[in-house]
């Protein structure tokens, strides 16, 4: 049983690695609002940090007690992975072009569509049931993306061009997607967290590198050349900073629906929304809006509104009937009376 210190803990932890995502990649940006990296290479160096971690802590989980550190090697358990480190691949290079066109903000709460898309898979693929309240809250939710990204009297209707909705749609779908696939394989069996983590990610860096090798050879790669000789060329500490933050919230995820519970998720993601919109304010001089607010606030309501634990029925008060039983016979006393 996960204490409640530690669950406090872990939804702060989580809320700030949240939140950081789309301020970092705000930050990095040139004065121009361009990357002068390689993003292609971030999300490389994010999972191999994973993989690098994720195979210290499962030495150390062996040498504790080997007996108890499963591992199924069957071929056909291993070859299961490398579907969701695919769409990873294209989710994670996805991001990046997603904060080329929206701020932080905007980024947080189009991220946060991937509930609603959860929802429409965990129902389609995985049969599990969503009741009336949790499908209103998915409507609810999208409501509020909608309210926050529309602008003022003047000038378009969205507040961000339309190819950054896209990109943010597309970016829901493909988290969803890789997550419901990621809780099949990780419940499937009872293998150590670490070792199937060691699988993702290990497939993880090689398709990165194989996509970078790709654009290379197409000559689609980075402007300074070949990955191998220049792929960190125009880093700096934001960069690694949100590299390690990818990294990091990978492992903390998959920690979190282990070890605890949806809620400690929900609470880190509201939390966000509304974080990221302040820090903006503050940092990148994002002007506030009223719908900005307004779309925080009916996409968090409409967030634990969907988490919300099943209400049990009110219990039937059985006071009135025991009191007009006690009252017949004094009043059957009175008319012998």
């Amino acid at each position: 049983m996960v204490s409640a210190t530690l669950k406090f803990t872990a939804a702060a932890t989580l809320t700030c690695l949240t939140c950081s995502q789309g301020l970092l990649m705000e930050a990095s940006k040139d004065e121009h609002g361009k990357y002068p990296y390689n993003v292609a290479m971030v999300p490389l160096m994010s999972e191999f940090m994973k993989l690098v971690l994720s195979g210290f802590l499962l030495y150390q989980q062996y040498s504790k007690d080997p007996k108890a550190t499963q591992m199924t090697m069957d071929w056909r358990s291993v070859m299961l992975f490398p579907i969701p480190s695919i769409i990873y691949l294209f989710h994670n290079n996805v991001q990046f072009y997603t904060m080329s066109y929206v701020d932080a903000a905007t980024y947080q709460i189009l991220g946060n569509l991937k509930i609603v898309t959860t929802g429409f898979l965990f129902w389609i693929a995985l049969k599990r049931y969503l009741s009336r309240i949790q499908w209103l809250a998915l409507l609810l939710l999208m409501a509020g993306a909608t309210v926050s990204q529309i602008s003022g009297c003047e000038g378009s209707v969205l507040a961000a061009p339309a190819m950054g909705y896209f990109l943010g749609i597309l970016s829901a779908f493909l988290s969803a997607t890789a997550g419901v696939y990621t809780e099949f394989l990780m419940k499937k069996n009872n293998d150590s967290l670490y070792f199937q983590n060691m699988q993702l990610y290990g497939f993880g860096t090689l398709f990165n590198a194989i996509r970078l090798f790709y654009d290379d050879a197409t000559g689609g790669g980075y402007e300074n050349g070949s990955w191998l000789n220049n792929g960190l060329h125009g880093w700096n500490w934001v960069t690694w900073a949100i590299a390690v933050n990818f990294a990091f919230s990978g492992l903390f995820v998959s920690w979190i629906m282990k070890y605890a519970d949806t809620i400690v998720k929900v609470y880190a993601t509201s939390s966000a929304m509304l974080l990221t919109a302040v820090l903006s304010v503050w940092f990148f001089d994002l002007e506030p809006t009223l719908q900005l607010f307004l779309g925080i606030l009916i996409a968090c309501v409409s967030i634990n509104l969907y988490f919300m634990p099943k209400d049990s029925s009110p219990p039937k008060s059985a006071a009135l009937p025991v009191a007009i039983k006690e009252a017949e016979p004094s009043s059957n006393a009175d008319r012998t009376r």
